[in-house]
């Protein structure tokens, strides 16, 4: 990779802007950048390298406030790997966590959807055309992947943990 990139160029690989990039060095997530002689930043790989993480932990619900702190443990070298690496592994669970979540959501979901297109299946079509919801099914059925029993665990959980359907529901 090359090295001493200008702001601008880090901004477009990056998909940060020159603002977010200069806000990220004036708070401590970036190490003073390098200069140019007319002033100008001047990133090296090592500096693109550890945005690429911070992005990482950004994308992942990393508070700003987590990210300074773990760059201030960074900055501290070796003595602080433990430290870093026990506040990855908490950050993890909390990442594993939504991603259960969601995953349940996403099954309650696609649920009530296969719901509403049962009712739209079994409802009469005034021109004697089967309702559009029916081709859409037959798609869906292709991409909705069928549980396996290494599943079973994960699918069961999501059954249980899917509320009741109530007649509101059904209207």
């Amino acid at each position: 990779m090359e090295s001493n990139l200008s702001i601008a160029e880090v901004a477009r690989r990056t998909g940060l802007t020159a603002h977010t990039l200069r806000y990220y060095e004036r708070i401590g997530l970036i190490a003073a950048v390098s200069r140019a002689p007319g002033g100008q930043r001047r990133y090296a790989a090592a500096d693109m390298e550890w945005l690429a993480f911070l992005l990482r932990l950004r994308e992942t619900g990393m508070p700003i406030q987590g990210m300074q702190a773990f760059a201030g443990l960074r900055s501290q070298g070796d003595a602080s790997i433990g430290e870093r690496r026990a506040m990855l592994e908490s950050h993890l669970a909390e990442v594993r966590s939504k991603v259960e979540a969601l995953q349940q959501s996403m099954q309650a979901l696609a649920h009530k959807i296969e719901h509403y297109r049962g009712i739209e299946a079994r409802r009469p079509s005034s021109s004697g055309i089967a309702p559009a919801s029916t081709k859409r099914k037959k798609h869906a059925a292709a991409a909705t992947p069928t549980p396996t029993d290494d599943d079973q665990p994960r699918a069961q959980r999501a059954l249980r943990a899917r509320p009741r359907e109530t007649a509101a529901d059904r209207r």
